[in-house]
């Protein structure tokens, strides 16, 4: 049995919420990243802006952290001037405004997501996908997880701090 299985069979039996585990652990043993998170949630909009993308990733990593008791993806989402950023999911979109589901094909696929995890995204979308970017840029503005990375960084002021998933359990799980 591969190391990662074990490490996730020993977590989920002692009820030990993921976020509390190594990242490099977890990247043993995850199965889906961030694009196949992508892929999913553009199946369900259809095109959306990139900013509205990465706000809807945010989320549902964040409620998956606080329902699921375990993040969706390995990759990191960082605090930046227009909020919440999945780096490697800027790069691979850079550029683009509009983003339709052929746009992550080639490195997602939403068949890797598991029935629960589909849940979350499902209620993230339908709570969250009503509303455009910037709403949802300035609604991540108002929030902890996005202000305490940044720690006193001025809005206007560029920035790559992380925005660990400590800091979006403890806060979603608050609301």
């Amino acid at each position: 049995m591969a190391t990662g299985v074990i490490v996730a069979d020993t977590v989920k039996r002692l009820h030990i919420p993921f976020f509390l585990v190594d990242a490099s652990e977890f990247n043993m043993h995850t199965s889906t990243n961030v694009f196949d998170v992508a892929a999913y949630i553009l199946s369900k909009t259809g095109v959306i802006t990139h900013m509205k993308l990465q706000k809807l990733i945010y989320y549902s990593q964040a409620w998956a952290l606080v329902w699921d008791d375990a993040p969706l993806f390995p990759e990191r989402i960082e605090a930046w001037i227009n909020g919440p950023v999945s780096p490697d999911l800027f790069q691979e979109l850079k550029g683009q405004f509009s983003i339709g589901p052929s746009s992550v094909d080639s490195k997602g696929d939403a068949k890797k997501l598991s029935d629960e995890q589909r849940q979350t995204i499902d209620g993230v979308v339908e709570h969250y996908g009503t509303h455009n970017s910037q709403y949802l840029s300035d609604l991540s503005h108002l929030e902890d997880p996005w202000r305490n990375a940044r720690n006193g960084i001025p809005d206007s002021i560029r920035g790559s701090q992380e925005i660990i998933h400590a800091s979006m359990s403890e806060y979603y799980s608050s609301l």
